[in-house]
């Protein structure tokens, strides 16, 4: 259903506020340079410092500007069900194409707890589930056995993976034994995903090298894995660069440095330190995506 290089998209704030205009621009780029798909409302996009008014005019304004160009993954996820299903039957009356709901966090679910959980979203919002396992940030990991049971719902259609097992994709897929999205959130890792079943990526880097992701992830498709991993291998300073200090401060900065938005974040996260700043100009010089 979903391959390739998806953006985990930024939220630009100008004077404390979404930039809308911004990132309505932003959102266009995106498309222009071979984008696609684009994930809104993520964690990359602040989604926790996001007011809900906030949060559903992001993904109604990612909606307008994609225009039905590539399909938006709206972010929906909280740790409260109901919470979740509203933000899921607004993404859906908005006219997204699926939603990411992340694993619930902080509450630390169980297997059956996590299972009641997205099956009561399902339920309640006819709209393709992707799930977002990120037990990094979540504290909990969704097992490939709940997942399989899971996936047997209709609308349960794949899995943003960001545990970085590489064993899990292949393991998910026979486990699961039909057709199953499996996306990794990983940039780093992505080429072994890829080779371990994966389809695609919901990437970080993406908001400033979404030209080279589209065509890495293109040449793999072809069965071109000398050029793939050559443009994974130009990119991979840039992949741990992004990560210097809590996501999205780097990326933002990133962007900034392209002349799209500015590296504003929402407390808790604050502007990145003098040496992460140099390390991101001096990765994104190596990519050859500044001078």
């Amino acid at each position: 259903m979903f391959t390739g290089s998806l953006v985990a998209l930024i939220t630009p704030f100008k004077n404390g506020s979404v930039d809308e205009k911004g990132f309505e621009k932003f959102v266009a780029w995106q498309i222009k340079e071979g984008t696609d798909g684009l994930v809104p409302c993520g964690t990359t996009g602040e989604s926790p410092t996001l007011s809900h008014e906030e949060h559903m005019r992001v993904v109604e304004l990612c909606i307008e500007a994609a225009g039905g160009r590539v399909p938006v993954i709206a972010g929906t996820g909280s740790n409260s069900t109901a919470e979740a299903i509203h933000l899921t039957r607004h993404a859906k009356e908005a006219g997204a194409t699926a939603a990411l709901v992340v694993m619930p966090y902080y509450n630390k679910p169980t297997p059956e707890g996590q299972y009641r959980h997205f099956k009561a979203i399902h339920d309640a919002v006819d709209l393709p589930i992707i799930i977002y396992n990120i037990p990094g940030r979540s504290v909990v990991d969704m097992s490939v056995e709940t997942m399989a049971r899971l996936a047997k719902l209709t609308n349960i259609v794949g899995v943003k993976d960001a545990t970085n097992d590489l064993a899990r994709p292949v393991r998910t897929k026979l486990a699961i034994q039909k057709e199953f999205c499996m996306l990794s959130g990983e940039d780093a890792t992505v080429m072994a995903f890829l080779a371990q079943s994966g389809d695609g990526c919901i990437s970080v880097s993406a908001n400033v090298a979404p030209r080279m992701l589209s065509e890495m992830h293109g040449a793999w498709r072809k069965g071109d894995v000398k050029a793939a991993m050559a443009i994974n291998e130009r990119l991979t300073p840039l992949h741990e660069a992004l990560f210097c200090e809590s996501s999205p401060g780097p990326v933002k900065y990133a962007a900034n440095l392209l002349g799209h938005c500015q590296a504003d974040l929402r407390l808790p996260l604050c502007e990145i330190a003098a040496e992460s700043k140099e390390r991101v100009s001096q990765a994104m010089r190596g990519a050859g995506l500044i001078n």
